[in-house]
């Protein structure tokens, strides 16, 4: 990708708002609908059946079953007209992609619960300190790093 393709994805990527979510999670996905000159938001609540792509471009799929008919639809993730994901039950699952539950009914759809669901917690506390890291102007890095040394040879 050229450096100007690049630069002008990375700014229209959201920054904030996105969740840690993974395949087999319970999703509520808020999505901004209009209607002629007005606006509302409408609940899409389903399991996450797939990821797909990367940056700009990725996108995934929710699955839910309504008066016994199964409807998907599948997101951008960095799409305005997404106006917030929650994760309402993490789910435990071992494949990539859900597709076998649309031949499934019923209980057989289920998905165990994830036991540690912390794992949503760590990965945000991970981001953050990351983000202060980074924050940190090179200079003031550069002298808490020399001191110690200096110590050191004493």
């Amino acid at each position: 990708m050229s450096g100007f393709a690049y630069e002008l994805e990375r700014e229209q990527i959201k920054k904030t708002d996105i969740p840690v979510f993974r395949v087999g999670d319970s999703l509520d996905v808020h999505v901004r609908i209009k209607e002629g000159d007005k606006e509302r938001i409408q609940v899409f609540a389903g399991i996450c059946i797939a990821r797909k792509g990367g940056g700009l471009r990725e996108t995934f799929t929710v699955r839910r079953i309504v008066e016994g008919e199964g409807v998907e639809r599948i997101f951008p993730l960095h799409s305005p007209n997404v106006a917030k994901i929650e994760v309402k039950r993490p789910g435990v699952t071992r494949r990539a992609k859900l597709y076998f539950l649309r031949d499934r009914v019923g209980k057989a759809t289920r998905i165990k619960e994830r036991v540690n669901a912390d794992y949503l917690g760590k990965v945000d506390q991970h981001r953050s300190a990351k983000a202060a890291k980074a924050e940190q102007p090179a200079a003031e890095a550069k002298t808490e790093s020399a001191e110690p040394k200096a110590e050191e040879k004493k």
